[in-house]
């Protein structure tokens, strides 16, 4: 059965009783090879993330081929490689360490007479095959009969790495593969096989018997249903005999040097029909039609709606009309509580502050007594979290461990990364990485270049809608001035390189206690890929539970995700009352806990910076205030002032258009503007859309 992927499959390489290496052509004809996790197998715990780790550890090696496209969420993964990296489908499935079993380039000898069924099927044993002295001896009875001859496939493109001495040499990747959750069961030894070829479980999640016979019934000495006969497998997965052994040939088994080059598109037999063309993506043209539909309908309903006047009134034309913001703003208040509530008027006011932060931090893990090095190279990772602008110099508070972590933090994610490498490179067996990494921790340290300087760390912030990895604008840089230590409060201030920002205000009167009902606002993201993931404002209503009574430390009944750590609680005036951080106490380390005001004001005084708004700051909540209470014609003069003054504030224009759409001389129902903005918002929505998919389409 092929694999379900945007590329139209030819014909099987190889596999194993994990995955299988495919080659196939995408849409604009280029030859890849992809490597796929049998779905079953990826179902079985650490099986989906090893496959992950290992994809991104071969990318980063010397020598190892860099993937184009991957998707590790699917239901049987997968990763395709460029046909000018050679093949990397291939190695990948091999550093599964599970028996990689290659297709033969030769056909298989038609048998001399008709196949008879076999009396019984065979019993798989209980340990794996040894490896035999003389060729293998026949069994009880032929194999089964297939449907018919293999055909053969002539006019097959030429593969590009059928020629290529060498790989392509990857290129430079930013930071270090991310940190994998699990890893399989099965321990693998120095070599790279396991012991027992299998899974913990004994039996691999595809179906194959531990012994190695297909579940098919086929003999051991007869030909498996995928055409591979059984002397061809290889003794170790990287395509040789094991470490310590001495591979043993037939009398009439060819010597890997006179086999030609193996050309997995011009094979002299057809393995298997190609795939289908890919369907057009229907269902992506249906979503755009209704986007753009809703647009239509819910644009004409609303501006008929703000244009209605009494009739004893002449209809006024609006002074500006409503259009489509040039940058999306990082949060639609309108959208995320009701229309005209108090919540949506708290929420507007303290969105615009909001910040993404990311810091990338490298350097190098050394023993701690002499410096040696434990590894040439520098190890990079990034940390990402929420913060708040709290005044016009564009000072920031946000999360300690986030923006400056502890010596141990970064000595350990220096050891996670160094152990995948070695895991690898077949020096660690998978099993052994935790042990690895404890071991270590105790004579390792991580500095800079030079023996005692402090690892480079640079810090970027982003407003908005913010994108990881961005590291010129709009991201803007920033250092950091001053931080507390988790047992003092875990915060930090940061000052960025740009001033005139919108400020968030801090009511340092604040009085929490159980059962009060605030408002959260953090950073979050829904992709599935770390490196570029974009990130916008969430938000949650939200009640106390507890209040440590001598810190005033309190926590929240829910949470908008991992990267709000740095986030703000905010009362209905959109002031800040707490910020945001992970609750240790909990068994998911959920950001639940909220630091009080009372911290965040001792922290702004021994930096001596002071929270104050700036006129822009006065004239958008006054804008605000207006738009709220109806009276739209007053606004919209403010929040055209705002825009001019302070072009970040993003939300100060989306409001501004929707007051002026109305002037607040017609008689239009409270339902009209925030259907308006909807419209305008599903309009760019399916533009959005079309432009994506036109993107990624010319990348393939």
């Amino acid at each position: 059965m092929q694999p379900e992927g945007p590329y139209r499959f030819t014909h099987l390489l190889g596999g194993s009783p994990v995955g299988k290496a495919w080659a196939a052509i995408d849409e604009q004809g280029r030859f890849v090879s992809v490597a796929v996790l049998d779905a079953a197998v990826a179902a079985t715990p650490g099986w989906r993330d090893a496959f992950a780790g290992i994809a991104d550890a071969l990318a980063q090696s010397a020598n190892g081929p860099a993937f184009t496209y991957a998707d590790f969420s699917a239901a049987a993964p997968w990763v395709a490689y460029p046909a000018e990296a050679g093949p990397g489908a291939e190695k990948l499935i091999r550093a599964l360490g599970v028996g990689y079993h290659p297709v033969p380039a030769a056909p298989p000898q038609p048998v001399s007479g008709p196949p008879q069924p076999v009396s019984s099927p065979p019993q798989p044993v209980s340990s794996p095959p040894q490896p035999a002295s003389n060729s293998p001896q026949s069994v009880s009875g032929p194999p089964q009969s297939v449907s018919g001859p293999p055909q053969p496939i002539t006019g097959m493109p030429h593969a590009p790495w059928a020629v290529q001495g060498t790989p392509i040499p990857r290129q430079p990747i930013l930071s270090d593969p991310h940190p994998v959750s699990g890893a399989p069961t099965s321990a693998l030894p120095a070599s790279g096989v396991p012991a027992s070829g299998v899974p913990a479980s004994g039996v691999p999640a595809s179906g194959v018997p531990a012994s190695g016979v297909p579940a098919s019934g086929v003999p051991a000495s007869g030909v498996p249903a995928s055409g591979v006969p059984a002397s061809a497998a290889p003794a170790a997965s990287d395509g040789g005999p094991a470490s310590g052994e001495t591979a043993q040939m037939s009398p009439t088994q060819a010597s890997p040097a006179e086999a030609p080059p193996f050309n997995p598109f011009v094979a002299s037999e057809r393995r298997i029909k190609p795939s289908e063309p890919p369907r057009r993506p229907i269902g992506l043209w249906v979503a755009v039609a209704a986007l753009l539909s809703v647009a239509a309908l819910g644009g004409g309903a609303g501006l008929w709606a703000v244009s209605a006047t009494t009739p004893d009134e002449p209809a006024a034309a609006p002074t500006a009309a409503p259009t489509a913001t040039a940058a999306a703003p990082g949060i639609e208040p309108w959208a995320a509580a009701a229309p005209r509530s108090p919540d949506e008027h708290a929420l507007a006011t303290a969105a615009p502050s909001m910040v993404f932060l990311e810091v990338i931090i490298s350097g190098y893990a050394r023993n701690a007594q002499d410096g040696t090095l434990l590894h040439a190279e520098p190890f990079t990772f990034s940390r990402r979290c929420s913060g708040v602008i709290v005044n016009r110099g564009g000072h920031v508070l946000t999360n300690g461990q986030c923006v400056k972590p502890s010596p141990e933090t970064m000595r350990d994610n220096a050891l996670a990364g160094l152990a995948k490498r070695l895991v690898a490179a077949g020096q660690l067996k998978p099993a052994d990485v935790d042990g690895y990494t404890k071991g270590r921790a105790a004579t390792t340290v991580f500095t800079g270049r030079d023996r005692g300087t402090e690892p480079d760390a640079k810090l970027y912030g982003q407003l908005n809608v913010a994108i990881g990895d961005v590291t010129n604008g709009p991201a803007i840089p920033g250092t950091i001035v001053r931080a507390l230590p988790l047992a003092e409060g875990n915060l930090a201030l940061v000052a960025l390189d740009q001033a005139d920002l919108p400020v968030a205000e801090l009511n340092t009167s604040a009085t929490i206690a159980p059962d009060t009902a605030l408002l959260i606002l953090g950073y979050g993201t829904t992709d599935t890929e770390y490196r570029s993931a974009t990130y916008t404002v969430r938000s949650a209503p939200v009640r106390v539970t507890e209040v440590d009574p001598q810190s005033s430390v309190y926590r929240i009944n829910a949470d908008v995700g991992v990267y709000s750590r740095g986030g703000i609680a905010i009362d209905q005036q959109g002031r800040v009352v707490g910020m945001l951080d992970h609750d240790l106490s909990l068994s998911d380390d959920a950001t639940r806990l909220v630091v009080p005001v009372a911290t965040i004001s001792g922290l702004l005084g021994a930096a001596g910076i002071e929270n104050g708004l700036g006129e822009p700051d006065r004239l958008y909540r006054s804008g605000l205030d207006a738009y709220f209470a109806g009276d739209e014609a007053s606004a919209v003069p403010r929040f055209e002032d705002v825009v001019e003054r302070v072009p970040s504030n993003v939300l100060a224009r989306a409001y501004r258009e929707a007051a002026a759409a109305s002037d607040g001389k017609s008689s239009r129902p409270g339902w009209a503007v925030p259907l308006l903005v909807a419209a305008g918002v599903a309009l760019a929505g399916g533009i959005g859309m079309l432009v994506v998919w036109r993107r990624r389409r010319n990348s393939w």
